[in-house]
């Protein structure tokens, strides 16, 4: 217990009433990072000058009267691939080591304007390149429940500050998993809203056509509130929709009794780790115990998933991080000295990690002439298979359930010289992101080395509503997020 031991709404609530001040549960946030942050390197940037100041202001204007916002000195960690106004941010990627945006991300100010108060920058897989945090320019994350494992990626830094206590809620960016399976490794709830559902003004871009933003909690009732807050049309960002947005806090009734959950049995067979598939029936048969009704389904793609997602984002990767070139912005190397394109060479090869450049050369070479349609049209093609199958299960289903990993949190190191059984640990994600859809990982269980297992939802386009539902209700019936690390 540290006084962090509680939701956001808790904390908002107990600020509002002046039972807390902001700068009191500031300084427990401040304090518990630097405790634990030298044995997680959750944080690439401490904003400690900056939170307590702004802690400060939301304290006089309580005082003064003034209304509060749903966050009003709520703690909030932000992943290192989201611009804050002049704070240091990096993508944990040397060739940004000393970018300092002038201007805020359409999230954080709509964070700030509910009177959120950011505590750091969380570290993250290089431009959130990778599903184990361990492609940081900065160090690997280590997972809190166990120091020797992996905290999921990309997001780790997001997903271990809100485990162990640093935050109550956190930001993370979600192209192939990068929040769902961070949350279910840290043993965290996180959530990928539907594409478009939250503006990508301010995200370092990694693939535009799959990147998402969305929040880490203990809570779905935390995730719910957070996404009000982000979600909503952006004229800074065309991508984003003009669908209403619903109280997502408000739908969250508990009961799931006319709720039709779509087991895909086939595919979330083969490869699951024992413990990780009785993880999941059991969560299965928890909520058919509230009343919802189990559904056989078929997604007769999925199994393409893995392979179409890392044609696409590489393909994508290529063209967005050409930007990169030591000339505008960044890093540029002090060893060219003959030719603007030697400049350029040696500026992406000392300022890019290995798993980035392993990423550019495969969507350049994918998007090349002879190969543009064996491979990038190809999988454009598949991914609107993929969509229509969710199509399909949706007619007979609300939501779609699946493990968020097949196995628990493996050791770092164990699979860095193996990018292919690296990239197979999304094989449960990618799918959500290929086809827009939103998806929530909660906490399902523990394995028998007290590593966490999350259980995942998948909704349809722009029912959040009901996907936070089903979660929630899953949440109010279990005690997993109450559980915490021994840090």
């Amino acid at each position: 217990m540290n006084g962090l031991d509680t939701t956001a709404t808790t904390l908002r609530n107990d600020i509002a009433a002046g039972r807390l001040s902001a700068v009191e549960v500031c300084r427990a946030a401040l304090d518990r990072i630097g405790t634990v942050n030298g044995s997680l390197n959750a944080f690439n940037l401490i904003a400690g000058e900056r939170a307590m100041a702004r802690a400060q202001d939301i304290d006089r204007r309580r005082a003064a009267g003034e209304p509060s916002g749903p966050l009003a000195g709520v703690p909030i960690a932000i992943k290192d691939n989201i611009d804050v106004r002049g704070m240091l941010t990096t993508a944990s990627s040397r060739i940004l080591r000393d970018f300092f945006p002038p201007y805020d991300a359409t999230v954080v100010r709509r964070l700030e304007a509910a009177g959120a108060v950011i505590v750091g920058k969380t570290n993250c897989d290089e431009f959130a390149m990778g599903s184990s945090n361990e492609n940081s320019a900065f160090g690997p994350v280590h997972n809190p429940w166990a120091l020797d494992r992996i905290p999921g990626g990309s997001s780790g830094g997001s997903a271990a500050a809100v485990a162990a206590r640093c935050a109550p809620v956190a930001l993370g960016s979600d192209t192939g998993g990068s929040i769902r399976q961070p949350a279910a490794c840290c043993g965290v709830v996180g959530l990928k809203p539907s594409y478009g559902r939250v503006s990508r003004y301010g995200l370092l871009a990694f693939a535009s056509s799959l990147d998402q933003i969305g929040p880490f909690a203990r809570t779905v009732a935390d995730a719910a509130t957070v996404l009000s807050v982000i979600a909503g049309a952006d004229p800074c960002d065309a991508t984003t929709s003009t669908e209403p947005i619903a109280d997502f806090a408000a739908s969250l009734t508990g009961r799931v009794n006319d709720i039709r959950i779509g087991v895909p049995r086939a595919f979330v067979t083969e490869g699951v780790d024992d413990e990780v598939r009785r993880a999941y029936e059991a969560a299965l048969e928890r909520l058919r115990g509230e009343g919802a009704t189990l559904v056989d389904i078929d997604l007769p793609h999925a199994k393409y998933a893995v392979p179409v997602y890392y044609l696409i984002c590489t393909a994508e990767a290529s063209s967005n991080l050409a930007r990169y070139d030591g000339v505008k912005y960044g890093y540029r190397s002090s060893a060219a000295k003959d030719s603007l394109k030697e400049m350029y060479s040696r500026t992406r090869d000392e300022g890019f990690g290995p798993e980035v450049k392993r990423r550019i050369m495969l969507g350049t070479y994918v998007l090349s002439a002879g190969y543009y349609d064996a491979f990038y049209l190809k999988a454009l093609q598949v991914r609107t298979l993929l969509k229509r199958d969710y199509d399909q299960a949706f007619e007979r289903a609300d939501v779609v359930a699946m493990p968020t990993m097949p196995t628990p949190p493996f050791k770092l190191g164990e699979k860095t010289d193996d990018p292919l059984q690296m990239y197979l640990a999304d094989v449960f994600t990618v799918s959500a992101n290929l086809a827009g859809l939103p998806g929530v990982s909660v906490p399902c269980g523990f394995s028998n080395e007290g590593l966490p297992i999350g259980f995942q939802l998948t909704g349809r386009m722009f029912d959040e509503a009901t996907l936070l539902r089903v979660a929630d209700a899953y949440e109010r019936v279990t005690d997993w997020h109450h559980r915490s690390p021994a840090l």
